[in-house]
């Protein structure tokens, strides 16, 4: 935020007056290191009075609605999101944030009560937000109505010294510096033109032409007697009003906007199709105003995904350079598009943008039990351990006879045995894919009302018939093989191994919004860098005893703020201007 426009209006006031400050011994700032003064016994009784609640709240507010505050509460606010783009948010990702609990069992519950993983809804980031809100409207109003006021007042008259401004100079307008000219006729003389016997220019018309060309460089003129003053550059505090109320419209539009948008995550297998109503969303966070009617409806099937791995340079072997999903779209009114879906390329549909967020393995299974009925087949999606995607899931089987089966498995895309025994995946990709299951019978909690995890399965009560704790070893599988599992608890199969993907299906109808606000406001930041404002002077000075009517030009300017082209815009003036009147201007 810029300083009020009227900063500087002593400095003009300093100037039209004449008025010395540089040369005036009673300037306040001249005593500031000087002696004290002792103040007399009669200055001792007097009480100050005190503020009461009206001047403490008017002081509060002028603190608010200063700039030094807004750029405060700008800076603030900048700091504040911070921890949203350094934690996952459980808008954005609710998954990252189960995932980030899981890590973090100790920090979790502490940054979850400091609402880190809310942090743009939260109460703190609300209350900075709003303050920022208000401290802009309380600067924007005070300061249009002086703008509009400043516009239509005149031009400051013409002061006394020009010779204390910036870029003055001065030019005698005598019979040896004007370019003879042929002799004007008695009408021109008339109208004050130019003198008939000595071809001056008379000051009437030095004058008029000074208002002219400033008129013509886009200067606001008016004449005071022999002189004229200009002033231009308006569009400078305009662009910075417009710069202002612009980021106003852009809290405006994301505060409101965000009451009308909604977010949903959903994971999708290859060849599953998602529908855009309530009941597919994994998750799903509306707005304040959010309606089911918001959600129009369409359909998203995932046809493949393709993932680009890093294979000539050994030192990033292995690597993700690059990954895409082909999506078959499907609107209301029927029609079908086929598109790609990568990284930093959302899909625009149904007034929403899908984003491609993650990926990883799913593995396809066929579940029997003990009296050889299919109790499960699925695809199970598994998540990613490490960079060579080493993924754990879960397979629960609560409709399997004589007990229910549980089985906590990992995925290994290119399986390799270490030399402690255990396997490690060696490559992202499925060179070598083997699933390894520990299994478990008993009573999965299921019917108890709890929520769980379809990522975790809690062991508690559970009898472990293949694994580490039991005596049989964990259950390793190649795709296409069927393996029995102990005990006559049934068997399972390893039918395949599919892709997934994770979107993100956003909705925000304050985009546009917000883009325009945006543009508004590097366009009036711009117009507030660039244009300056500045006050121009042209002077008559004639000449005491002249008897050809010879005079002297006086040519200054004032910039409102650093302007380093000042004093060649005055001299330009000047060049025209004497130009125009014929007057050779003497180096």
């Amino acid at each position: 935020m810029s300083p009020r426009s009227d900063n500087q209006d002593d400095l003009t006031d300093d100037a039209a007056t004449g008025a010395d400050r540089s040369s005036d011994p009673q300037r306040p700032s001249d005593h500031v290191d000087g002696t004290p003064v002792t103040p007399s016994p009669r200055d001792e009784g007097i009480a100050q009075p005190k503020l009461g609640v009206v001047g403490y709240l008017r002081f509060a507010w002028r603190q608010l609605t200063s700039m030094r505050t807004a750029l405060f509460l700008l800076m603030l606010l900048a700091l504040a999101a911070i921890p949203g783009s350094l934690v996952p948010q459980r808008q954005a990702d609710p998954n990252g944030v189960v995932q980030y609990e899981n890590d973090h069992p100790t920090l979790f519950p502490v940054l979850d009560k400091l609402q880190v993983f809310d942090t743009y809804t939260s109460v703190w980031f609300s209350a900075i937000y709003l303050l920022l809100f208000v401290s802009l409207i309380g600067c924007i109003v005070p300061r249009t109505r002086h703008h509009w006021q400043a516009l239509r007042t005149r031009p400051p008259k013409t002061p006394a010294r020009l010779g204390r401004l910036a870029g003055f100079r001065t030019v005698a307008v005598t019979t040896e510096t004007v370019t003879p000219t042929p002799t004007p006729t008695p009408t021109a003389t008339a109208n004050g033109g130019a003198d008939a016997t000595t071809g001056l220019p008379s000051v009437d018309r030095a004058v008029t032409s000074a208002m002219a060309q400033l008129r013509k460089s886009g200067y606001r003129v008016e004449r005071f007697g022999d002189s004229v003053s200009a002033e231009r550059g308006y569009l400078r505090e305009t662009g910075n009003l417009v710069f202002h109320a612009a980021l106003v419209g852009v809290l405006l539009a994301v505060g409101l906007g965000g009451g009308f948008s909604y977010t949903g995550q959903r994971l999708l297998v290859e060849g599953q199709t998602f529908t855009n109503v309530l009941g597919s969303y994994d998750s799903f966070n509306p707005g304040r105003w959010f309606s089911q009617s918001d959600l129009q409806g369409y359909n998203l099937t995932l046809d493949d995904f393709e993932t680009e791995y890093e294979e000539t340079n050994l030192d990033a072997l292995g690597q993700a350079t690059d990954y895409s999903a082909t999506v078959t779209a499907r609107t209301k009114d029927g029609g079908t598009t086929t598109s790609r879906l990568g990284v930093n390329e959302p899909l625009a549909i149904g007034g929403t943008n899908v984003y491609l967020l993650g990926n990883g393995y799913a593995m396809q299974v066929t579940v029997r039990d003990g009296e050889g009925n299919v109790a499960f087949q699925d695809v199970v999606p598994f998540l990613p351990e490490d960079a060579n995607y080493t993924s754990t899931g879960v397979v629960k089987v609560p409709d399997a006879s004589p007990e229910q089966l549980g089985m906590i498995g990992f995925f290994y895309p290119t399986a390799v045995k270490q030399s402690s025994g255990a396997f490690a995946s060696a490559y992202p990709d499925t060179e070598n894919p083997m699933l390894s299951l520990q299994v478990y019978t008993g009573d999965l909690g299921l019917d108890d009302g709890v929520p769980q995890s379809v990522y975790q399965l809690s062991t508690k009560g559970l009898t472990q018939i293949a694994g580490r704790q039991s005596d049989t070893p964990s259950i390793s599988m190649k795709p296409g093989e069927t393996k029995q599992l102990p005990d006559g608890a049934g068997s399972i199969t390893f039918d395949g191994v599919k892709r997934y993907v994770s979107l993100d299906v956003h909705r925000d109808p304050s985009q546009l919004w917000v883009a325009a606000f945006a543009i508004l406001s590097v366009l009036g930041l711009l117009t507030s860098l660039f244009v300056p404002r500045r006050r121009v002077w042209v002077k008559a000075v004639r000449r005491t005893g002249s008897e050809h009517g010879e005079f002297d030009l006086e040519y200054a300017g004032l910039a409102r703020g650093e302007d380093p082209n000042l004093e060649r815009a005055v001299a330009d003036i000047a060049q025209r201007h004497m130009s125009d009147l014929g007057v050779r201007i003497s180096q």
